[in-house]
């Protein structure tokens, strides 16, 4: 058995190979940072593949696929945020941004899936967040990338259905998370934040059971609740009061 993660490098990511290996699984981990992948394929008992690559550059991702065939679990982790109002965020990290919670994963599910339902088995877990759900100021671009993981995927998961697949997909909705997100967005949450290892464990533990939508954590599946029962625009604006506490 074997599981490509990317974003694998820390975190949420870094946690999830580990549970993963920890049952017996090889790993296929992703990320920019080479030393921090070389260091946990040091801890991994099973075989581990390492490859440093960015992408964000829709071409890497296509390469990664030519790289490494055959895969039972694809995760997409990697992602990042950046927060500010939208006229004074960066429009070149945004763009990365946008190539890297979207593109990559749009380019990877789609490449992956066809090899999957050919086999018919295996399994994507794509990473998204709590964000998927609500509208979010000062962090736009950040929730709607991830609301475009959430609705690709739930489009996805109604074809397989159709189809009678095998093939599963799950989406990871985590709130705040103990990683290096916070730095990389320049963001502090006031939610209490769960540690990765534990929703790492979670995810893993609810993907294997063909879960589809992932929420580890009262706060947040209390918050999924809240963002189905709210307009819209009083979602928009408690979002904004809640974004605007992290400066």
């Amino acid at each position: 058995m074997k599981a490509l993660i990317t974003g694998a490098s820390s975190g949420i990511g870094r946690d999830m190979a580990r549970v993963l290996a920890k049952k017996g699984y090889d790993l296929v981990i992703v990320a920019r940072n080479e030393q921090k992948l070389l260091k946990l394929k040091e801890e991994i008992k099973t075989n581990v593949e390492v490859i440093a690559m960015d992408l964000s550059n829709p071409e890497n991702c296509r390469s990664l696929y030519n790289q490494v065939r055959d895969v039972d679990i694809l995760i997409n982790n990697a992602g990042f945020g950046t927060f500010g109002k939208f006229t004074k965020t960066d429009l070149d990290k945004e763009i990365n941004l946008i190539n890297t919670n979207i593109t990559a994963v749009h380019i990877l599910t789609k490449l992956y899936l066809r090899d999957m339902k050919e086999k018919n088995a295996g399994h994507i877990l794509n990473v998204s967040s709590i964000a998927a759900f609500m509208p979010g100021p000062l962090m736009a671009t950040y929730y709607s990338s991830k609301a475009y993981v959430l609705r690709l995927s739930e489009a996805v998961r109604e074809e397989l259905r159709k189809d009678k697949s095998k093939v599963k997909i799950s989406v990871l909705c985590p709130g705040p998370v103990n990683t290096n997100f916070n730095n990389v967005a320049d963001v502090k949450f006031n939610l209490h934040s769960l540690s990765s290892q534990y929703v790492a464990k979670y995810a893993v533990r609810k993907m294997l059971k063909n879960k589809f939508i992932i929420t580890p954590g009262i706060t947040i599946k209390f918050l999924r609740v809240i963002s189905k029962i709210s307009p819209n625009n009083i979602t928009t604006k408690f979002v904004y009061k809640m974004q605007e506490r992290k400066k």
